[in-house]
């Protein structure tokens, strides 16, 4: 059934017959998630391109792709697809990643090139239209290094918008419950995920400025559950959330990206450990290696404080499993003296951290030489 408000304490709900329910409640919460954006200024975007959701059902192999976006899930996508051996251009307007560190963005695109996957920068995409059977032309613009604007045409087997989601908001009636909501249409919420309508809450996808992960919405939704109905007062901290992206090298990261932390802190406080490094698994069958990094930044906030470690990034193998186990030692205030004096776990790529010991201060080659 899909539901609307009638009210501040009244949804209808509609199910596939037409029929009709009122349901009246004390609390309501909004986790109706988001669904994929295509671009309004491209002709021929939604009809005749896909998006991520749709790759996963389509009955045949989707051949030479093109895919549009710089997101975690454009890049994922434009990864796995060029793994499976296919031909994939992936077209953005600016960088990749946005909102991640700039460095280990910019690595994790490097490592894409070097395997196979073709990076259209600095290009926007005009139309699509179809073409010869089973191909779509599609034309773009693309701004030259002299400023210059050049048009080009390539046809594709499918074309994959991954160019942001919008909350599924739009017909719930939230004007009606007195819910207030920005201009994409995200539930502008408080600490507490409540509303403006203060027995309303959102959580997940569909809140404004949380971030757009399933184990996010999942822990907001269980705080949320604790304190309505278990005289809990705990709230959700976005502040330290860990996340991956899953592109073929993994990148996991936690805290604070490099540009942040320059931002928030001044530039004597700051410390960045780092290495390049060679993954065990990578030395027989000879993988490439040149993009496997991590770095850890840190705060020294005054000369007789420790260094508060404020970010931790990690571009390699299982970096997801690599992440999730430093995500805990940041959310409880490890610094670095507590991180060198851990002993590692040999041979690892988790081991590489604990052992770093070169700072880009320094200036010195971080490059991880024997054990």
């Amino acid at each position: 059934a899909r539901g609307s408000f009638v009210d501040s304490h009244t949804v209808r709900a509609v199910d596939k017959k037409g029929k009709e329910t009122l349901l009246t409640a004390k609390n309501f919460v909004i986790a109706v998630g988001g669904r994929p954006h295509f671009p309004k200024g491209v002709t021929g975007a939604e009809e005749f391109g896909i998006s991520s959701d749709d790759l996963f059902s389509l009955q045949k192999q989707p051949g030479r792709t093109l895919v549009v976006g710089a997101s975690y899930v454009a890049l994922e996508c434009a990864g796995f697809l060029s793994g499976l051996g296919l031909d994939v251009s992936l077209m953005m307007r600016s960088i990749p990643l946005r909102g991640f560190d700039r460095q280990m963005s910019e690595l994790v695109a490097t490592h894409m090139e070097g395997h196979g996957t073709r990076f259209l920068r600095n290009c926007v995409p005009l139309n699509v239209s179809q073409s010869s059977e089973g191909r779509y032309a599609v034309t773009w613009q693309s701004l030259m290094e002299n400023d210059s604007l050049q048009k080009d045409t390539e046809e594709f087997h499918t074309v994959m918008f991954a160019t942001g989601r919008r909350p599924e908001t739009s017909y719930l009636g939230l004007d009606k419950a007195g819910v207030e909501i920005n201009s994409s249409g995200k539930v502008i919420t408080s600490a507490s995920e409540a509303s403006s309508a203060h027995h309303i809450y959102a959580i997940g996808d569909a809140a404004e400025g949380r971030p757009e992960l399933t184990p996010v919405a999942i822990q907001a939704g269980k705080l949320l559950a604790r304190r309505l109905f278990d005289s809990s007062s705990l709230l959700m901290d976005y502040d330290k959330v860990a996340t991956t992206v899953f592109t073929p090298m993994e990148y996991g990261t936690v805290g604070l990206s490099e540009e942040a932390a320059h931002h928030r802190y001044d530039e004597d406080t700051i410390e960045v450990f780092h290495a390049f490094y060679k993954p065990l698994e990578f030395s027989l069958p000879g993988t490439d290696s040149s993009c496997c990094y991590m770095k850890v930044i840190c705060v020294k906030l005054n000369p007789l404080s420790a260094h508060k470690i404020v970010g931790f990034h990690f571009l390699g193998p299982n970096a997801g499993e690599v992440t999730q186990g430093f995500a805990l030692s940041l959310r409880l205030g490890a610094t670095w003296e507590d991180l060198s004096s851990t002993v590692g776990i040999h041979p690892t790529c988790a081991e590489e951290v604990v052992k770093m010991s070169i700072t880009k201060r320094s200036g010195l080659d971080p490059t991880v030489t024997g054990c």
